[in-house]
């Protein structure tokens, strides 16, 4: 069963937390193993699962980006060891990146470089938040389209993780 239809809600990248939360703790209070303890080994297995779902659903909807990654994978949009087709421009800003990155030299071009990376990555979070947005609200075919944008957005935010990462490591040294 999907997160969403444990929880009664419609699927959207922006739910509301507090329903979420409230949702929780009824269902946290519902499917307690401890109420089960003298029903059959079938049924304290199968509250067991509920409550294991529960949790499971409450980590991934009050969290942002696991959010958007459980949608687009319930849409069959990303995958385990896919290679997505990332836009040209985005490739050669980050290859652009990873040369300067192996040049740093001092602090001073590791802040420029840093600077440079969190305004991308400022945009990039911009055109997410724009592309969620009324979500839930339009028909399937526009909601097909949308998240494959959002999908690209996904794919580019995780090799920008990688360079973040890769700044860290730099930043150590200085």
């Amino acid at each position: 069963m999907n997160y969403f239809e444990f929880y009664n809600i419609t699927e959207t990248f922006h739910p509301n937390g507090a329903a979420i939360k409230k949702q929780f703790y009824a269902l946290s209070k519902k499917y307690h193993p401890d109420f089960f303890a003298n029903e059959d080994e079938a049924k304290q297995q199968e509250i067991l699962e509920l409550s294991t779902l529960n949790n499971k659903a409450y980590q991934t909807l009050s969290d942002s980006n696991k959010l958007s990654e459980y949608i687009l994978k319930l849409h069959g949009l990303v995958n385990e060891g896919a290679k997505p087709q990332l836009p040209a421009d985005f490739l050669m800003e980050m290859m652009d990146i990873n040369e300067r990155l192996m040049e740093i030299e001092n602090a001073e071009q590791l802040a420029d470089v840093t600077a440079e990376v969190l305004a991308i990555e400022g945009d990039i979070n911009d055109e997410l938040a724009t592309l969620t947005a009324g979500y839930e609200g339009l028909n399937d075919t526009a909601k097909e389209s949308r998240l494959n944008e959002i999908a690209n957005i996904y794919y580019r935010q995780k090799y920008l993780l990688r360079i973040k990462e890769s700044l860290n490591t730099f930043a150590s040294r200085f």
